[in-house]
């Protein structure tokens, strides 16, 4: 599973269980992240014991994208079989602020900056 443009690309490696994302996400409204969204819920049905999201090299995300990983938090914490792993980088000023606000709405997440 990838989705790739000249800005940002996002894919999914089964073996480590990570969706990586690379680049700069500033697309418009929800509609145009449909098919990052469908890659994510279809991470979710694997049902997997843990998903890790990796953001080290996400440069910028637009609020339409923050909600985005916001409404995704949500979709796995419905899960209670599935973990989550949420892996940032301090280097990226966005990250750190807001990276930080999604264990408010999953606890047991576990936010690794570095």
């Amino acid at each position: 599973m990838e989705i790739k443009t000249k800005d940002y690309r996002v894919w999914y490696d089964p073996v480590t269980k990570t969706v990586k994302f690379q680049g700069s996400l500033r697309l418009i409204g929800m509609e145009e992240y449909a098919p990052i969204v469908q890659l994510l819920n279809e991470v979710i049905l694997q049902e997997r014991s843990m998903i890790i999201l990796n953001l080290q090299e996400l440069q910028f995300l637009n609020s339409s994208g923050i909600n985005m990983i916001l409404k995704f938090v949500l979709k796995v914490r419905q899960k209670a079989n599935i973990g989550l792993t949420i892996q940032g980088s301090k280097n990226i000023p966005w990250q750190g602020k807001s990276l930080k606000n999604l264990q408010r709405l999953m606890p047991n997440l576990q936010l690794k900056l570095e």
